[in-house]
């Protein structure tokens, strides 16, 4: 899928489309985003020195496992974080790099799914994160 294709699914847009591309690979959902060097979130953090917030991978991973949940993000439904556990943050993520991530889902019992995934950036291991969301209607 590509950006125009994922914002069928996901509402976010602007600054907070978070992922480049995303597919489903035999249920797990793998996705891209490229750092650019321009994002809001960089302009401050840190000056002179700019570091992805952990904040932000974190909202990567959850933008991607949605791919995973394309029937259940209809009708204007929203999908938002209710938990974030043993999150590991183990190496930064700065501009140029490509983060690809990779999210499963564990168990769900609608609207509660519960997913874990990870943040590379080629052979290297930047986060690691059990997550848990809800798809809630508007």
């Amino acid at each position: 899928m590509d950006r125009e294709q994922i914002m069928n699914i996901l509402p976010h847009r602007d600054n907070m489309l978070l992922i480049d591309d995303a597919e489903n690979v035999d249920g797990t959902a793998v996705g891209h985003y490229t750092v650019r060097g321009d994002e809001f979130f960089l302009k401050g953090h840190f000056p002179d020195n700019p570091v992805v917030p952990g904040v932000i991978l974190c909202e990567i991973l959850a933008q991607t496992a949605c791919v995973l949940l394309q029937d259940a993000m209809k009708d204007g439904n929203l999908p938002v974080y209710t938990g974030l556990n043993n999150v590991k943050f183990r190496s930064p993520v700065k501009p140029g790099d490509t983060v690809e991530t990779r999210c499963s889902i564990k168990r769900a019992k609608h609207p509660f799914y519960f997913a874990e995934g990870t943040v590379k950036v080629g052979d290297r291991l930047c986060v690691s994160a059990e997550f848990s969301f809800a798809i809630t209607g508007v």
